[in-house]
């Protein structure tokens, strides 16, 4: 007979008279609203890494410790919060941009500026590579999730109310966003195809997701994953098109201006959807 789940005083307690619910539903707005976060994290991330050359070691630390804090809130919180959740989509974004970059890439004068021998305090990169940097990836949210299993709690993110699921969920959601931007970093720099192209190879892929919701043996929480880390190469490539440079590929408009332009719709879009949320709460006490 299966035990019954213990739940511990970190845990919040799902026999209470109401659960509160401490994510969003997975909507077509959910997705729209996670591309324009994933591409604000690459053109932001890059920003600071590469525009005001602080490095990819340095922005690494200061990033994870962003996200730490924005994680620190959205746990404490009791409640969904799109502002909350949201900004911690974006930490976790710009984190997993440099946190991808200091993996695969080094000193090389590919990934510095025109004339330039260094980029940032600290290590330049660690050199592993995109193959190796995404093996490594792969492997370390495998064992997230093989945890999360084992834990015996539910992969529906809807259903999700305690406070091990959601460091779980999180954990998961940081590793799939640096895997994500090695992808699409590949996809961009290294496969031919370019930005475009990279961005119309990963949209092809998300396209055969939706294809297979309508397939009764594909279990949704499955597609659900894949697509969360097929959306930050969407974003990866959109954001590396908006500011590389038009020799490259790109549309050459610089990482400040993208980085303000998608901040200003990002927070619009938290702002519908905070104000959805209040006339959802309306209607249920109605």
């Amino acid at each position: 007979m299966q035990q019954p789940e213990v739940i511990t005083d970190l845990d919040v307690a799902s026999t209470t008279k109401s659960v509160m619910k401490k994510l969003p539903e997975v909507t077509l707005a959910f997705w729209i609203m996670k591309i324009a976060a994933t591409t604000l994290g690459e053109t932001a991330g890059d920003l600071f890494s590469q525009t005001l050359k602080l490095g990819y070691f340095l922005t690494t630390v200061v990033l994870f410790l962003v996200f730490v804090v924005t994680l620190v809130v959205q746990l404490r919180s009791s409640r969904y919060n799109p502002f909350f959740y949201w900004t911690v989509i974006l930490s976790t974004s710009m984190a997993g941009t440099t946190m991808s970059d200091f993996m695969n890439r080094d000193a090389s004068a590919k990934y510095l500026s025109k004339g330039a021998t260094s980029l940032g305090w600290g290590p330049q990169g660690l050199g592993l590579g995109y193959p190796a940097g995404a093996a490594i990836l792969i492997s370390l949210l495998l064992v997230i999730f093989a945890i999360w299993r084992l834990s015996g709690m539910t992969f529906q993110i809807r259903d999700i109310v305690t406070f091990r699921g959601e460091a779980l969920f999180w954990s998961a959601i940081l590793v799939s966003n640096t895997l994500g931007t090695s992808m699409g970093d590949f996809l961009s720099d290294s496969s031919g195809l370019g930005y475009a192209g990279g961005a119309l190879v990963v949209s092809g892929a998300l396209a055969v997701l939706v294809a297979l919701m309508k397939v009764p043996v594909v279990p949704n929480v499955l597609l659900f994953w894949i697509a969360f880390v097929l959306t930050r190469p969407l974003g990866a490539t959109a954001g590396d098109f908006l500011t590389k440079p038009t020799a490259k590929g790109g549309l050459d408009l610089g990482t400040i201006g993208s980085s303000a332009v998608l901040l200003v719709v990002l927070l619009g879009l938290m702002a519908y959807a905070h104000v959805q949320e209040r006339r959802a709460d309306a209607a249920e006490q109605v």
